[in-house]
């Protein structure tokens, strides 16, 4: 991406500091991410350091630094999944995928997430695959889920 591109992508506003966290939304949104290239050219063109927009963008939640997974699971872990056994069926995606919450798999497959709630506690162990709610799963569905992927060799 180009700081030209970049320009032409943020057309509405006037490229000031105080345009950052909407720049850094419509950045999401059109990339899934925020790249380290995306940091340089908002930096270059917002005239603001590149530390300035980490330290805005990682006091956020929303915001992401790693291009996120093409089927996104999160695994419950509220009370209700947690007693149900949130946390074993969350140790077997780690295992089987070779990657741990927050991170995608190498060939940018699958991305995993650990979440406080799912709002499906009389369903617990809950978890959502690609927003698809699975209500009461076991850690034996786990393979299914993933159309039968083995464990990482890294595990």
């Amino acid at each position: 991406m180009s700081l030209a591109a970049l320009r032409a992508d943020f057309e509405g506003f006037e490229g000031t500091p105080a345009d950052l966290i909407p720049v850094l939304q419509r950045i999401q949104v059109l990339h899934g991410f925020i790249s380290k290239d995306s940091v340089h050219l908002i930096s270059r063109w917002l005239k603001i350091s590149e530390n300035e927009i980490y330290g805005v963008a990682t006091f956020f939640a929303q915001f992401r630094f790693k291009r996120p997974g093409d089927h996104v699971i999160k695994v419950c872990l509220g009370t209700a999944c947690h007693v149900r056994g949130g946390e074993q069926i969350l140790d077997v995606f780690r295992r089987r995928l070779g990657i741990q919450p927050g991170e995608a798999t190498p060939d940018g497959m699958y991305q995993l997430e650990r979440v406080a709630c799912l709002g499906c506690c009389a369903l617990a162990p809950v978890l959502s695959l690609d927003d698809k709610v699975h209500g009461q799963t076991s850690v034996l569905q786990v393979r299914d889920l993933l159309g039968g992927r083995e464990p990482s060799e890294d595990s």
